[in-house]
């Protein structure tokens, strides 16, 4: 069947509840007075998205704190060393009361910190949370096809092909890469990655050896890709777009983002050395690498500070976060936490993520641990109420008699 093409307005009739009708001719993008950066949407809250961060705090919390055991000499540390670095890990109750709530993670024990010190508490990794770190080492090899077209993708992505090392490291957790990737991963595939450099000292960096056609199609592009194979319809490749209930653009932001959104999808694995840096077309390229960056991330959110980190690999501009209010039928940036997180909406439903990458395996083994320790954490205080309360019942009995 011989495919035929579809019109980007079937792509926008999602929007026909979000934008009016008008009758004044098409904007000319290229012709535009105001300069894009002059468009502006006010910030709504969207306390669906918050709270999809909210519910992650205390595993995050609990995470930092088992990565700070496992980084010390023979994953053991004093008490009362960890007690010092509280306000490191942002933590804001005692080492002791962290233990007492999240039973299950560490054993306590006594050891001397010298040879002829006195003994005091130390900390080692339970039984339980060595089983789960074996099985983080399962689901990182399972995974390491798609572990590996990550790295490659986000080479791709970058004006020169290479990135910095340590700027990868900052990131690792953001988008699965196992802790030692750059040791155990890079020279593993030589035929993809090569590192320059010593890593650690600012100066290493990851450079792309070859280019793999099938990595350089975005998330956006294969998801055409595959709506032409199920409708047997050409697909433009664009972005979904739906601004939450309740929120309303200004008829002149309307009119922008409907005319902009008619510009051709610009991939974020294209040579686009030759646009404008304040073109509409570089705007559509811009708003396509965040998108592909955060459909890369296994959260499809990235706080907005290490996004910030890769401006000049990418190709952003100083205000480059603007475009996540600007484009908010696409984005949301939450406030969350003091901190500035991007989410990509299409992934979320209500505060329930739906796009879920495989990846995410890890992180739900490590919340079944937790949930396992505040069970028996529950049953332990049901059981020292219910024996207080026959200590008074039988005290009640002796005082009558």
């Amino acid at each position: 069947m011989h495919l035929k093409t579809r019109t980007i307005s079937s792509y926008l009739r999602n929007l026909t509840d979000i934008f009016t009708s008008h009758q004044n001719p098409r904007f000319n993008l290229r012709g535009q007075a105001k300069p894009i950066s002059s468009l502006k949407v006010v910030w709504r809250k969207d306390q669906k998205l918050d709270l999809a961060i909210e519910k992650d705090k205390q595993f995050k919390l609990c995470s930092r704190v088992v990565k700070e055991v496992l980084n010390e000499p023979g994953q053991v540390i004093p008490l009362r060393y960890l007690e010092k670095r509280r306000e490191r890990l942002r933590l804001n109750v005692k080492i002791t009361t962290f233990l007492t709530q999240n039973p299950g993670l560490f054993d306590v024990y006594y050891d001397r910190i010298k040879p002829k010190s006195e003994p005091v508490k130390f900390l080692r990794i339970s039984d339980r949370l060595k089983q789960f770190l074996e099985e983080e080492k399962r689901v990182i090899m399972e995974n390491e096809p798609l572990i590996v077209s990550k790295l490659c993708k986000l080479l791709m992505m970058s004006k020169d092909r290479v990135l910095s090392a340590d700027k990868l490291v900052h990131v690792k957790r953001e988008f699965g890469f196992p802790n030692d990737f750059l040791v155990s991963l890079v020279p593993k595939y030589s035929q993809y990655f090569r590192l320059v450099g010593c890593p650690g000292e600012g100066k290493s960096f990851l450079e792309l050896v070859s280019w793999n056609p099938e990595f350089a199609k975005s998330v956006i592009e294969q998801r055409a890709e595959e709506e032409s194979k199920l409708t047997g319809i050409r697909v433009r490749p664009n972005f979904y777009y739906k601004l939450p209930s309740g929120f309303f653009l200004r008829k002149e932001m309307r009119e922008w983002v409907r005319d902009w959104m008619e510009l051709h999808y610009v991939s974020p694995y294209d040579d686009v050395s030759h646009l404008d840096q304040a073109s509409p077309e570089m705007e559509k390229r811009t708003v396509g690498v965040l998108h592909e960056l955060l459909s890369l991330s296994i959260l499809k959110r990235v706080p907005v500070p290490i996004l910030g980190k890769f401006s000049d690999e990418y190709r952003f501009s100083n205000a480059f976060a603007s475009v996540f209010t600007r484009h908010s039928g696409i984005f949301y940036m939450s406030l969350k936490g003091g901190i500035k997180t991007a989410m990509l909406r299409e992934a979320y439903k209500d505060d329930q993520l739906i796009d879920r990458d495989p990846l995410l395996e890890i992180k739900d083994k490590f919340a079944e641990l937790l949930e396992e320790g505040w069970r028996e954490r529950t049953e332990q205080l049901r059981l020292q109420r219910e024996e207080i309360k026959k200590d008074m019942e039988m005290m009640a009995i002796r005082n009558k008699e």
